[in-house]
C-alpha cells in the first residue's frame, strides 16, 4: 500500500495520445486468451491499490470489487458511501475524463494507461450522466467546452438548451403515429421503382409476414403496383385470416401497420406501392400489430419524460443575456467615417530562416471579394519574434464595412536571392509555397483570419492574439486565404502567433445597425431617387437579350465590371424575368457601399422564392451576407425529407462558411434532424466524422451537443454504433499489427486471431443488436463470424457479415475501412444517386446501384457490400486458366449471366445490364472517374453493372512515367457490347437503343449542369484530395459542354462515344496487365 498524489496522472495528461502502443493492452486477449489487466486505483484517502480486473467488466462491477478490496486498507471508513464516488481517468485524447456512465466496460473506456482515480460524485447526477454520455458520444467532453470561457459558446449552448427542452416537450405530446412517421418513415422515389415486377402487366408479387412471428407460415399476395398501402393491407389481412386465422384473430385494419420486413421502415401514406423504394427482387412485407409499435413509442416517451422531470426539479435556466448592442448606448457604424486601420504589434514563434526578413499582408474581404487594397507591413528582421508596432491602414471607411467582413492575414518570409537550382526545384515541387513579387521570393509561413464584427454585431476593439495556420491552399487571393476558417489554431504551443490591436473609434461600442434600420435606409434612398427609373431600369430589347445571355451562364463564369453594372442597373428586370439569377445579382452588388447593400436587402424582401436546388448556390462562400443566407435557408424549408437527405453532405460542409455558431443554417438542420430520425442519424455522422479537424471541432461539437439534447432517446442508439466501430477498429489494428510483427505469419493464423477476437464476450455484446450506421432502419442482430474475413489490400479492410434481426435468413455485408479517406467515395456516390433521381424524374430508369458509404471518423468508415455481385475480373478469371488470356474472353460475361439467369430470366438480366451500362458510361464520363479496371467494375447476378472505388475523379487519371494509362473517356469494351447485343454480332437494334439511352441520359445531366457545379463547389473546403480549387470543377463544365448548344454538346459526346469504342482494345490490354499483377 502506498500513498500517492494524483499529480502523477497530471503528467500523463501532458503526454501525446497513444497510437498503437495500447493495442496489446486492450485488444491482445484475442491472441492469448488472457482477459485480465492490472489496474492501479487511486483513492481519495491517498491509498493506492493494484488489482487485476477483467477488460470486459463494467465500471460498476469494478467499483464493487474495489470497495471490497479497500475494506482491508486503512482509512476505509473515510470513503463514505460507494454510490457517492465515480472513477476518473486520462483518456486517449490525454484529457481527464470523469466516468459518470458506469455501465461502460473498461475495454470501451480505453484509458490512456490502466490507472483509475476514485473521486467524489458531485450533485445533479442525472444531468452529469447525460453530459458524460453526450461527451463520449460526440468525441469531445463537454467540460472542454466549459473550459473555453468563450461568451459566444456560452450563449449558443444556453439557447440550444432552451430549444431542446421545448422540442422534447413537443415530442412528449406526440401520438404514437406521429412519432412513428418521424422515426421510421419510408423512402419515396421521384418516379416509379422498377425491380419487383414478376413479368405480368403491372402486377406485384409480395411475400407477406404476419405480425412479428418469424416461424409461422407466410402468404404471397399478388397486387397491382398502382394500389395503395391501405388496399394492400386489407387484401393481405383478409387472405391471412381466410387461410390461417380464426374468429378470435379477426381485428380491424387500424390495428396493424405495414413494415418492410428487412428493416424498421413503415409504409404509410397515399402513394402507390411502386413509389416506395423496396430493394428486394420479391419484396417481403410484414403486418405489425400496433401494440408492438406502441411499446417502442412508450419506451422513448418514458426516457424523454424522465429527462423533463429532473429538468423541472432543477432551478430554471437563467434568462438569455440581453443584446448589449441594442440596450446600452452605442454608435452606429454608419456614423463613423474614419478609415479602417489596425495596429500590427508583433509576431511570435515565426518559423523563418535567420537570413530572411518577415512581412505581414492584410486584406478586408467580403466572401472572395477584396474590399480595397491589401495593406502590407514593413520588413522585419529577427529570429522567432518580430516586432512592428505600426498601423496598417486600409482604403475603406468604417461606415462602408459590410457586416460579414473578415480580416485576413498572411505572414511571409522575404528572400532577395536564392540559388537557382534549389529554388527552381522548390518552386516546381511546391508551386503555391513560393511567390515571386517585385524581384523577390515570398515564402508563405502562416495565415489566419478574423471577423471585424463579433457575433453580436459589435466591432472588435482592443488587443487580440491570433494563433495561425501553417498549411496553405492551392489558390490564394492576393496571397491571402479568405476562404479559410476564422477560428484560430487551438494547438497554440507550436503555432505562430500574431498580436494585433483594433482601435476604438468611439467612446461607445460601434455596432452594425439592425435589420429594420437597414430597410429604413433603403426607403430613404428610394424616396430621394426617381422611383420610376429605378423600377424600370434601362429596359429595352437590346439590354434584355444581353441580360438573358449573362444570366444563362454557368456558376463558374466570371462577370466583368460592365456586366456587373448592367445587372445592378437592371436589378428589377432580373427580379421580374430571371429570379433564379439572384446569385449573379449578389456578385454585382458593391458591398463596400452601405447604400447599395441597403437597397439590395430591400429588394431581397420582395424577391420570389427560389427552388431549393437553385437556393443551394447561395450557401457558397461567395455569398457571406447573413440575410442572403437566411433567405436561402428559407427557400430550403420546402425540401422534402428525401431531398434534404440528398443534399445533407453539402449542407454540413457549408457550415464551415458560417462565421458564428448561431445561424439560420444550423437551426434549420437541427430542426429537421429532430423531426426526422434518419436525417438526425446522418447529420450526426457527417459532423462526428470530422471532429478530429481542429478548424471545426468546437463548432461541430456544439451542434452535436444540441442535437443530442433534442433527441435524448437517440443517444443510446448512436452510442452503440460508436462503440461497435471502436471494436472494429481494434480488430483491424490487431490484423495490421500481426502483419507487421511477423510477416511470416500465415494468413490462416491471422484470420484465426481475428475470429478469436470477434468471439470474445465483449466484442459479441458490442457488435450485436445495433442499428446499421449505413442505414439506421436496418437492425443488425449479430456478426456471422465464420463468414467474416479481412481483405488483402494495404489497410486490411474488414469484411463483416451480419445477420438481419428482423428477417430470418437475410444477411448483409459491411466493409470496415481504417486508414482510407472515404469522403471522396461518399461524394461520388451521392452524385450518382442524384443522377439516378434526375433520370427517373425524366422517366429514364438506368438501374444505378448507389450502394451505401459513410465516413465515420479520421480515415475510417463503412461501405455496403452489394449482395449477389461479382467483379468483372473474377468473372473473367473463372472462365480461363490463364490470367493474361482472361481479359480477352468476350463470352465470359454473357456466359456468367446465362448461368445466373436460366431460361426467360436472361432477357431481363441483359436489359438490366444494358440500362445500367448506359448509366455508368455517362456518369463516369461526366465525373471524370479514373482508375477503371476489371476489379472495380462489378455485375449483380440480376444483370446490373456498377462501379466501385472512386479514388480518382474529375479527370485525375492515373499515369505511369508521365504517360496516362487510361486513354478512353469511359469504359465500353467489346464483351459489354457482346452482352448488349445478346451475343449476336449483327444485333444493331439493341446497340442503337443502348446508344440512344446514353445520349438521352447525357442531355438530362446537361440541363442540371449548374446543380452539379454548385454541389462540387460547396465541397471545396472539405479537404478532398482531388477537389481543392475551382480549377478542379472546370472538368465538369467541359464534360457537360456547358455554354454550348445541345446540338454541339451532343456532337462532342458522340465523338467521345466513338472514341471509347475505337480505343476499347487499350482497356483490354490494361485489364490484362491488371489481371497478371493481381492474380488472386
Amino acid at each position: 500500500m502506498f500513498r500517492v498524489p494524483w499529480f502523477g496522472c497530471g503528467v500523463l495528461s501532458a503526454m501525446p495520445p497513444a497510437m498503437t502502443d495500447l493495442l496489446d493492452l486492450w485488444v491482445e486477449p484475442g491472441l492469448d486468451g488472457d482477459d485480465q489487466v492490472t489496474v492501479d486505483f487511486l483513492l481519495p484517502t491517498g491509498v493506492y491499490i493494484k488489482m487485476d480486473v477483467s477488460r470486459q467488466s463494467s465500471l460498476q462491477c469494478i467499483k464493487q470489487m474495489l470497495w471490497k478490496q479497500a475494506q482491508g486498507y486503512p482509512l476505509f471508513t473515510l470513503l463514505g458511501e460507494m454510490d457517492s464516488h465515480i472513477f476518473e481517468c486520462v483518456n486517449q485524447a490525454a484529457v481527464h475524463e470523469e466516468l459518470e456512465d458506469e455501465s461502460r466496460r473498461l475495454c470501451d473506456v480505453r484509458p490512456f494507461l490502466p490507472v483509475l482515480r476514485l473521486i467524489a460524485r458531485n450533485c445533479g447526477r442525472a444531468e452529469r450522466l447525460l453530459d458524460s454520455k453526450i461527451g463520449v458520444l460526440i468525441g469531445k467532453g463537454l467540460h472542454e467546452l466549459d473550459a473555453l470561457q468563450d461568451q459566444e459558446v456560452k450563449d449558443f449552448r444556453s439557447k440550444m438548451q432552451r430549444i431542446s427542452e421545448e422540442n422534447m416537450q413537443c415530442v412528449h405530446m406526440m401520438s404514437w403515429g406521429e412519432w412513428l412517421q418521424s422515426c421510421f418513415s419510408p423512402q419515396i422515389e421521384a418516379g416509379p421503382v422498377n425491380g419487383y415486377c414478376d413479368g405480368s402487366e403491372g402486377e406485384v408479387k409480395i411475400i407477406m409476414h404476419y405480425s412479428e412471428s418469424r416461424y409461422r407460415p407466410t402468404c404471397t399476395v399478388n397486387f397491382y403496383q398502382s394500389c395503395t398501402v391501405a388496399e394492400l393491407m386489407e387484401q393481405a389481412l383478409r387472405k391471412w385470416l381466410t387461410t390461417h386465422g380464426s374468429e378470435e384473430d379477426e381485428g380491424c385494419l387500424g390495428d396493424y401497420v405495414l413494415r418492410v420486413s428487412a428493416k424498421l421502415e413503415f409504409l404509410f401514406g397515399d402513394h402507390p406501392l411502386h413509389h416506395y423504394r423496396v430493394r428486394l427482387k420479391v419484396p417481403h412485407l410484414t403486418l405489425v400489430h400496433c401494440s408492438v409499435v406502441k411499446a417502442m413509442f412508450e419506451r422513448e416517451i418514458c426516457t424523454i419524460g424522465g429527462v423533463l422531470a429532473w429538468k423541472a426539479s432543477n432551478l430554471p435556466l437563467p434568462l438569455p443575456p440581453k443584446k448589449r448592442g441594442l440596450t446600452q448606448v452605442h454608435t452606429c457604424v454608419w456614423e463613423v467615417h474614419s478609415q479602417f486601420k489596425i495596429t500590427l504589434v508583433k509576431g511570435i514563434k515565426v518559423n523563418a530562416e535567420e537570413t530572411a526578413k518577415v512581412q505581414v499582408r492584410a486584406g478586408l474581404f467580403h466572401g472572395t471579394e477584396l474590399l480595397g487594397k491589401v495593406a502590407v507591413s514593413s520588413e522585419s528582421s529577427g529570429r522567432s519574434e518580430h516586432v512592428w508596432n505600426k498601423a496598417l491602414e486600409f482604403d475603406l471607411s468604417i461606415c462602408d464595412i459590410p457586416r460579414m467582413s473578415r480580416l485576413c492575414f498572411a505572414i511571409y518570409a522575404v528572400m532577395d536571392k536564392v540559388k537557382k537550382q534549389k529554388s527552381t526545384k522548390s518552386v516546381q515541387m511546391n508551386k503555391h509555397q513560393t511567390i515571386r513579387k517585385s524581384g523577390k521570393l515570398l515564402y508563405p509561413i502562416a495565415w489566419v483570419n478574423t471577423m471585424v464584427f463579433d457575433y453580436r454585431g459589435q466591432m472588435k476593439t482592443g488587443d487580440i492574439t491570433l494563433h495561425t495556420w501553417s498549411s496553405f491552399p492551392d489558390e490564394l487571393e492576393e496571397m491571402l486565404n479568405p476562404i479559410g476558417t476564422i477560428q484560430t489554431n487551438p494547438y497554440r504551443e507550436n503555432a505562430t502567433a500574431l498580436h494585433v490591436r483594433f482601435p476604438e473609434y468611439s467612446p461607445q461600442p460601434v455596432v452594425f445597425p439592425p435589420f429594420d434600420k437597414i430597410l429604413e435606409k433603403a426607403a430613404e434612398i428610394a424616396g430621394a431617387s426617381d422611383t420610376l427609373s429605378m423600377v424600370s431600369g434601362r429596359g429595352g430589347k437590346k439590354f434584355y437579350v444581353e441580360l438573358k445571355e449573362i444570366m444563362e451562364r454557368d456558376p463558374l463564369s466570371q462577370l466583368c465590371e460592365n456586366e456587373k453594372d448592367l445587372i445592378w442597373t437592371l436589378r428589377y428586370d432580373c427580379r421580374e424575368n430571371f429570379p433564379q439569377s439572384l446569385p449573379k445579382l449578389l456578385l454585382s452588388v458593391k458591398w463596400s457601399k452601405h447604400e447599395d447593400m441597403a437597397q439590395l436587402q430591400a429588394l431581397l424582401q420582395i424577391w420570389p422564392k427560389l427552388s431549393p436546388r437553385d437556393a443551394l448556390e447561395l450557401l457558397d462562400f461567395n455569398y457571406p451576407d447573413q440575410y442572403v443566407r437566411e433567405y436561402a435557408v428559407n427557400c430550403l424549408q420546402d425540401m422534402s425529407d428525401e431531398e434534404l437527405s440528398q443534399y445533407l453532405l453539402q449542407l454540413v460542409q457549408v457550415l464551415r462558411y458560417e462565421p458564428y455558431y448561431d445561424c439560420a443554417l444550423t437551426r434549420f438542420l437541427l430542426r429537421r434532424a429532430q423531426a426526422n430520425r434518419k436525417i438526425g442519424h446522418f447529420l450526426f455522422w457527417h459532423l462526428r466524422s470530422e471532429m478530429h479537424m481542429p478548424a471545426v471541432c468546437v463548432q461541430f461539437a456544439l451542434i452535436l451537443e444540441a442535437y443530442c439534447r433534442c433527441s435524448v432517446p437517440h443517444i443510446e442508439v448512436l452510442k452503440k454504433q460508436v462503440e461497435a466501430l471502436s471494436k472494429l477498429k481494434a480488430v483491424n489494428e490487431l490484423i495490421k499489427l500481426g502483419t507487421i510483427k511477423t510477416k511470416k505469419m500465415k494468413e490462416a493464423q491471422l484470420k484465426d486471431a481475428m475470429m478469436k477476437c470477434l468471439r470474445q464476450t465483449g466484442f459479441i455484446e458490442t457488435l450485436s443488436d445495433l442499428h446499421s450506421p449505413l442505414d439506421p432502419q436496418v437492425l443488425l442482430a449479430g456478426v456471422n463470424v465464420e463468414r467474416c474475413r479481412y481483405m488483402d489490400s494495404k489497410m486490411k479492410p474488414l469484411w463483416i457479415v451480419y445477420n438481419n434481426k428482423l428477417l430470418v435468413g437475410d444477411t448483409m455485408g459491411i466493409i470496415f475501412k481504417n486508414g482510407d479517406d472515404l469522403r471522396q467515395d461518399m461524394l461520388t456516390l451521392q452524385i450518382l444517386r442524384l443522377m439516378d433521381i434526375l433520370w427517373k424524374e425524366a422517366n429514364l430508369d438506368l438501374r444505378i446501384v448507389p450502394y451505401g458509404c459513410l465516413a465515420t471518423g479520421d480515415r475510417t468508415g463503412l461501405i455496403e457490400v452489394v449482395s449477389y455481385s461479382e467483379t468483372i475480373a473474377n468473372i473473367q478469371k473463372n472462365s480461363s486458366n490463364m490470367a493474361a488470356a482472361a481479359a480477352f474472353n468476350k463470352d465470359a460475361l454473357l456466359n456468367w449471366l446465362k448461368d445466373k439467369n436460366p431460361g426467360d430470366a436472361l432477357e431481363k438480366a441483359i436489359e438490366e445490364f444494358t440500362l445500367s451500362c448506359a448509366g455508368y458510361c455517362v456518369a463516369t464520363y461526366v465525373l471524370g472517374i479514373g482508375d477503371r479496371h476489371s476489379d472495380n467494375i462489378m455485375v449483380r447476378s440480376t444483370g446490373q453493372l456498377f462501379h466501385i472505388d472512386f479514388g480518382h475523379i474529375l479527370g485525375n487519371f492515373k499515369s505511369k512515367f508521365g504517360i496516362k494509362r487510361e486513354r478512353v473517356p469511359f469504359i465500353l469494351t467489346h464483351d459489354f457490347i457482346h452482352v448488349i447485343q445478346q451475343g449476336k454480332t449483327g444485333n444493331t437494334e439493341k446497340f442503337g437503343s443502348f446508344r440512344q439511352n446514353c445520349e438521352d441520359a447525357y442531355l438530362i445531366l446537361r440541363k442540371n449542369g449548374n446543380l452539379f457545379i454548385t454541389l462540387f463547389a460547396l465541397m471545396l473546403t472539405a479537404g478532398l484530395p482531388e477537389l481543392t480549387s475551382v480549377k478542379d470543377i472546370q472538368y465538369l463544365k467541359d464534360s457537360l459542354a456547358l455554354g454550348k448548344t445541345d446540338e454541339d454538346a451532343l456532337k462532342q459526346f458522340r465523338q467521345k462515344f466513338d472514341e471509347a469504342l475505337r480505343e476499347s482494345w487499350t482497356t483490354k490490354v490494361n485489364w490484362m496487365a491488371h489481371n497478371v499483377a493481381h492474380p488472386s
